[in-house]
């Protein structure tokens, strides 16, 4: 393969070769409930059941595994988020190379610690990606091989053997659905697909805060670190431009609303790259109107990312009632209002004071609780029973 020539379908079918059984084959699976809320009928291809949790070994392995005596002597280095990180690592254990890894000083803990535990030397750089990458950059001139986590004919090869798998799983399907980043992964995909399924359309997903493919300038924070890319590949670039129909972008808050859906109803755990699939499905921001599959690329969440994630999603579908009201600060005030709500079957989970820092009275006391609802119509019934037992209230969320 040239350094900077696109893999064709026959790299890919070299790339699954060489993959063997590293690379799992991961399931398809139907959602009747996405399928409903989307308007559409919606499949999942859920790399986030693949090894290290996504799909980036495909890409790393196979890289690693072509590399020469010398090559492998001098060791690899990588820049990463935390998907590439781990299965480079992964690999470079597998084959017995020496690896380092440049992540971002606020790379989620669960990743940097993952990929420490494959066996790769970790160097803390910057605020981004793009810096880890300059400095993995630098690093490779001493003489260690870069796996870039995208713009490489090897890289994006490994990646588009999902599209050899899509190929064999889905039948009557009008549009595959792809997250995006730097591009390797639909670059991949979409290569395959063109030549075996070319009625297939193929949509990107970015985050509408950092989505240089769909033409926005933004670098703002994500949730969906793993495609927070600032700057596409060159030659994804050409890839992406050739072969994928369209670009799609979805906010934080509605990949965070997706990440929840699938943890309740699709019992996957996917990272906020993966789920950014699934949100622009149920945004209705993917045209057409025929069955879709959606690539959930990872699963690899920080724990303390996906609490917050879960108590948004749960507000917003009605599951948390926050509310402040006044009470007499005197003994039993407080002790009677739980009492109410438990009439209504509401379970409180949290209580705060507010004595100060409101327009109260002096022996008044603001109350802000926090109770478990089922739905907003319940939500509506409570505060309006709480209007009727006289208080006072103003929603929080």
């Amino acid at each position: 393969m040239a350094t900077r020539t696109a893999p064709t379908l026959a790299d890919i079918r070299a790339a699954h070769s060489r993959l063997g059984d590293v690379a799992r084959i991961t399931p398809v699976y139907s959602s009747e409930t996405l399928g409903r809320l989307s308007g559409r009928p919606v499949l999942l291809k859920a790399e986030t059941l693949q090894r290290t949790g996504a799909f980036k070994i495909r890409g790393a392995f196979t890289k690693l595994a072509s590399l020469n005596g010398a090559e492998r002597e001098a060791g690899v280095v990588c820049a990463s988020a935390g998907n590439h990180a781990q299965a480079v690592a992964w690999a470079a254990r597998e084959l017995g190379l020496r690896a380092t890894v440049f992540m971002p000083q606020d790379a989620a803990m669960a990743k940097i610690d993952a990929t420490r535990h494959y066996g790769a030397e970790i160097v803390l750089v910057g605020d981004g990606y793009d810096e880890a990458q300059a400095a993995a950059t630098e690093f490779a001139a001493g003489g260690a091989t870069m796996v870039h986590p995208f713009d490489d004919p090897l890289v994006i090869a490994g990646q588009g053997t999902i599209g050899l798998e899509l190929a064999d799983q889905l039948d009557d399907v009008e549009t595959v659905v792809v997250p995006v980043g730097g591009g390797g992964l639909v670059s991949g995909i979409a290569i395959a697909l063109r030549e075996l399924r070319p009625e297939l359309r193929i949509v990107g997903v970015q985050a509408a805060a950092c989505a240089p493919y769909a033409g926005s300038d933004r670098t703002g924070f994500t949730i969906a670190d793993g495609i927070a890319v600032k700057r596409p590949g060159e030659l994804t670039s050409a890839i992406v431009h050739d072969r994928v129909d369209e670009i799609v972008t979805v906010s934080d808050n509605e990949i965070a609303q997706a990440i929840v859906l699938l943890l309740e109803r699709a019992k996957l755990l996917v990272e906020g790259a993966g789920a950014a699939t699934v949100a622009a499905l149920l945004a209705r921001r993917v045209p057409g109107e025929g069955p879709a599959c959606a690539v959930l690329s990872g699963g690899n969440i920080d724990p303390m990312l996906l609490t917050e994630v879960m108590r948004y999603g749960l507000s917003e579908a009605g599951r948390f009632l926050s509310f402040r009201t006044k009470l007499e600060d005197r003994p039993g005030e407080l002790a009677r209002l739980s009492a109410l709500l438990a009439t209504e079957r509401v379970n409180v989970l949290g209580v705060e004071h507010r004595r100060e820092g409101l327009d109260l009275a002096v022996a008044e006391a603001a109350i802000e609780l926090t109770v478990g609802t089922r739905d907003e119509e319940h939500c509506q019934e409570i505060l309006q029973r709480l209007r009727d037992w006289g208080y006072r209230v103003e929603r929080l969320r």
